[in-house]
């Protein structure tokens, strides 16, 4: 059965060469399709650049058990998006076993992959990265997305030994809901948001979705991109990622800032929904992904969210709304046609 998310995207259908990706494996040069323009930053980091740990360049890392997390996260919210955090809860083997299934899942032969092809008007299975279509070239990038049970889409691949996968995959779903469900209701009662308005937490029919990314060697680096900036719908984002850097956070005043890996930590930054919900108190994490020459990168995204039919609504009554109402099924059909302008286009303040 499709869940209210994917429902949501049914609406807006991809044309197929949106969707394929390229057989990575059989690629010894960067083609004209996947080479992007120099931008002025150089746009390339490799392993040793912008090493800094312990300096201001590095998003926070925070203990989920510190008595004063809640106060740290609502910091991090606010000057950076995002965070890396530990003492999650997660245990450890759960995430190792979620990556070794991902590698497992790309490393098959280009026509395995391509029987779970997502459809035009699907949002499950594999494929590019949805946001690709904004893009004029292509990202060095294939990725499988699950919402609700995974089986369907890979019973194509493993007709008869599909049952590992989907059980390690939706043990990954449920522990990442209970942790964004407890982040959220820390957001939420920062921004002084009452229990009336916190009913949705915890309820069925949640927007929600897994998305396990994988990034070939490549090439040329310098000239690539594994994923393009762009922020992400969701109220919040849950990120595993191998110990590969990759993955940079846009801050103003410090231009693009590599989330370095740290052992056993998870990645969560901010979405639109959230930005909404603060009255852009809470900035939505721009973020993009490099990639490198030497090393393959995975990732596991877990994405969190109201239901569609929830109203979004600036929640502070402190300050005049930024944003219109709207719900979250509304909003979604305005990011599948805007990606990048999508919030301007719901802003109630002109400039």
């Amino acid at each position: 059965m499709a869940t209210t998310l994917s429902e949501a995207y049914r609406d807006h259908p991809l044309h197929l060469h949106h969707i394929i990706p390229l057989d990575f494996s059989s690629l010894r040069t960067l083609p004209d399709s996947h080479a992007w323009p120099q931008t002025e930053d150089g746009h390339h980091h490799d392993d040793h650049d912008d090493d800094d740990h312990g300096g201001g360049s590095c998003i926070p890392i925070i203990d989920l058990m510190d008595p004063n997390a809640m106060e740290l996260i609502g910091l991090a919210c606010e000057n950076w998006g995002a965070f890396q955090l530990k003492n999650h809860g997660i245990p450890l083997n759960v995430v190792e076993e979620v990556e070794k299934e991902a590698k497992k899942l790309f490393a098959l032969p280009a026509d395995r992959k391509l029987k779970a092809l997502r459809s035009a008007a699907g949002a499950t299975g594999y494929g590019r990265a949805r946001i690709s279509s904004f893009f004029p070239k292509h990202m060095w990038h294939e990725g499988f997305t699950i919402m609700g049970s995974p089986c369907d889409d890979a019973k194509k691949i493993w007709p008869n030994d599909h049952t590992r996968f989907c059980n390690i995959m939706e043990n990954y779903q449920k522990q990442m809901k209970m942790l964004a469900e407890k982040l959220t209701q820390m957001m939420l009662r920062l921004l002084g948001i009452c229990e009336d308005e916190k009913g949705w937490v915890g309820s069925r029919n949640l927007c929600e979705a897994v998305q396990l990314n994988f990034y070939p060697c490549c090439p040329e680096p310098n000239r690539a991109m594994g994923l393009a900036p762009h922020t992400d719908t969701s109220l919040l984002t849950i990120l595993h990622q191998s110990q590969t850097n990759g993955l940079q956070i846009f801050k103003e005043g410090a231009g693009w800032v590599p989330v370095h890996p740290h052992p056993n930590t998870l990645v969560v930054h901010t979405g639109d929904i959230l930005h909404i919900l603060s009255n852009s108190r809470f900035p939505c994490a721009l973020h993009r992904v490099m990639v490198n020459s030497e090393r393959q990168r995975y990732s596991v995204a877990y994405f969190y969210g109201p239901p569609l039919d929830y109203v979004l609504s600036p929640l502070l009554l402190s300050s005049f709304p930024r944003f219109r109402s709207l719900s979250v099924k509304e909003y979604i059909a305005i990011k599948a046609k805007n990606l990048g302008q999508a919030l301007s286009l719901i802003t109630t303040i002109q400039n």
